[in-house]
């Protein structure tokens, strides 16, 4: 473990006295070390039983804010948020309870599907109780309307009073063409938000997304730990229209329904991506019901900086959620999903890279350290703040986030999430090169990691975001010791109670990969020049017409 650290300090060293290939004015001082023991404390301090999984609306989240904002302030960093460290965000629970059959009816059949085990439901509402009854059952394949892929499943479609099925993903998957959609890669059109957003513009009663576990990129068990229990959504009061019933249904549940039904649905998937593909009412009627608990709080954003010394309205954020799923359905004798990896590791990093960026020469830029809440709950707090934005999108140069941090030791790659999206993913390999190390692309584009993580919601403002870390080959162990722990991890641990702490993590590795995310930000903020989005990016435009 020390001689990667020897190796790191110098590297890390090496690079921050070397002028930025860019500009001859960027300068920085010998960096300080990124606490190993700080990482470690971190982590086991927000992944403890007593942080409760650090959920909003609970004691867990106010420990965790109150631990934050503590360690920004014993750091010596400014509040972030004029006089404040806390950015409220408005949000509502709602505890959803679906009745425990979805009834589908239909050319003389009725097939009956369990509550958890072939369906979950519920509304983002704000209601006590809505239903779909007897609700017109319509087969939209992707549920995707593309313009620029001249594609457009709802095309001469009415779904008003309907209840729309989709398949999760887009058409381009497992489609063999890297130039339909972007093949394997997942746009964002394959998100499960994307489907629940589509449906409301069609004015859809309800939709169901079918289940499927390479293509959505989780197993079952993450669904239906995910929608059952307390859901938090941002408190936009008179928003925009809503389905009245959102849910999820297991790819056996569709087959029940397509055979119950009298259409041919053979094939239904490969159908669905031709371009040939008409969506088709399959005869069948839906009915569900969900009552809801609902409660109105607020949960809070954490937010510190350190004001630039020569250009401090341009900004630099780092970001990481603090948030996990609190206490939830007990498994293998334990209910607090502690979220060690996901995403105690990340906060750990930030404080760490605050820790030893706040020692050294001031930046040129303001560099700002953001810990969002409710990532989990569909990264509601970067979304409140891309939509209520402290430092103006026009004048934020960058954002660097921190989503799972490596507990297995020093990793030889930097996997960068979205690669070919910007121009900061050309900085940080220049950095690993200094680290030995190399840099590739997310080897599972398809399951859309790009969209599942809060640098989504800055680069939806136009703002070019790096989501990277080691995930793939360990420095001495290699690919196959790090590809078998991660299958455990993805299996048996990932938004489980499981996911804590273990006796065989070690912290160099997240020492390495903080290291390298602290000299990227300080080769942006230390530099005139502004990273790009690269061209065939859809956040480009965004950018530019700022």
């Amino acid at each position: 473990m020390k001689k990667y650290l020897a190796l790191l300090s110098l590297g890390v060293m090496f690079y921050a006295c070397q002028p930025s290939s860019e500009t001859s004015n960027s300068e920085s001082s010998a960096t300080p070390e990124i606490s190993e023991a700080s990482l470690q404390k971190h982590v086991e301090t927000l992944a403890s039983d007593d942080f409760q999984g650090r959920k909003p609306f609970t004691e867990g989240e106010t420990k965790t804010v109150n631990y934050l904002v503590d360690q920004f302030k014993a750091y010596g960093l400014e509040p972030g948020n004029g006089d404040s460290y806390t950015q409220d965000v408005p949000m509502v629970e709602l505890t959803a309870s679906p009745s425990e059959v979805m009834t589908v009816e239909g050319n003389g059949q009725t097939v009956e599907l369990k509550v958890l085990d072939e369906f979950v439901a519920y509304t983002e509402k704000v209601v006590e109780s809505t239903s779909i009854d007897a609700s017109e059952l319509v087969f939209a394949g992707y549920g995707v309307v593309a313009p620029e892929y001249d594609w457009n499943d709802y095309e001469g479609l009415d779904v008003k009073g309907k209840t729309v099925v989709v398949l999760v993903n887009d058409p381009g998957f497992a489609s063999g063409d890297s130039t339909f959609f972007k093949g394997e890669t997942m746009t964002y059109y394959g998100r499960w938000t994307y489907k629940y957003e589509e449906a409301a513009r069609q004015g859809a009663a309800g939709c169901l997304i079918i289940h499927e576990t390479v293509p959505a990129g989780y197993g079952w068990s993450v669904v239906r730990n995910s929608w059952s229990g307390a859901s938090l959504y941002l408190d936009q009061s008179g928003g925009a229209y809503q389905p009245e019933i959102l849910g999820w249904i297991t790819r056996n549940a569709a087959i029940k329904i397509f055979e119950a039904s009298n259409v041919d649905m053979k094939n239904f998937a490969a159908r669905s991506r031709s371009r040939d593909f008409k969506a088709v009412s399959l005869g069948m009627n839906a009915s569900v019901s969900v009552t809801n608990k609902i409660k109105r709080d607020q949960s809070k954003n954490v937010v510190a900086k350190i004001t630039g010394s020569e250009n401090p309205d341009e900004y630099i954020i780092y970001s990481a959620h603090w948030d996990h799923l609190g206490i939830g359905p007990e498994i293998e004798g334990d209910s607090i999903y502690n979220g060690a990896h996901d995403n105690a590791s990340g906060t750990a990093t930030l404080l760490g890279i605050a820790e030893a960026m706040v020692k050294m020469d001031k930046p040129k830029r303001s560099v700002v350290f953001l810990a969002v809440t409710a990532e989990e709950q569909g990264l509601l707090g970067s979304k409140h703040y891309g939509e209520n934005p402290i430092y103006p999108p026009a004048q934020t140069v960058a954002n660097i986030n921190m989503d799972g941090i490596t507990t297995f030791g020093p990793m030889k790659d930097l996997t960068v999430v979205g690669y070919g999206q910007s121009e900061l993913e050309d900085i940080a390999e220049e950095i690993a090169k200094k680290q030995g190390r190399y840099i590739i692309p997310d080897p599972d584009p398809g399951k859309g990691y790009f969209f599942r993580s809060d640098h989504f919601q800055f680069a939806k403002v136009g703002i070019p975001a790096l989501y990277a870390s080691g995930s793939y080959e360990h420095m001495t162990e290699g690919v196959s010791y790090i590809d078998s722990l991660n299958k455990i991890y993805l299996t048996s641990q990932y938004h489980r109670p499981q996911d804590e702490i273990s006796d065989s993590w070690v912290y160099d590795g997240m020492a390495l990969d903080g290291a390298l995310m602290m000299e990227v930000g300080l080769n942006v903020a230390n530099s005139a020049n502004w990273p790009k989005w690269k061209e065939g990016s859809e956040f480009k435009a965004i950018r530019e017409s700022e």
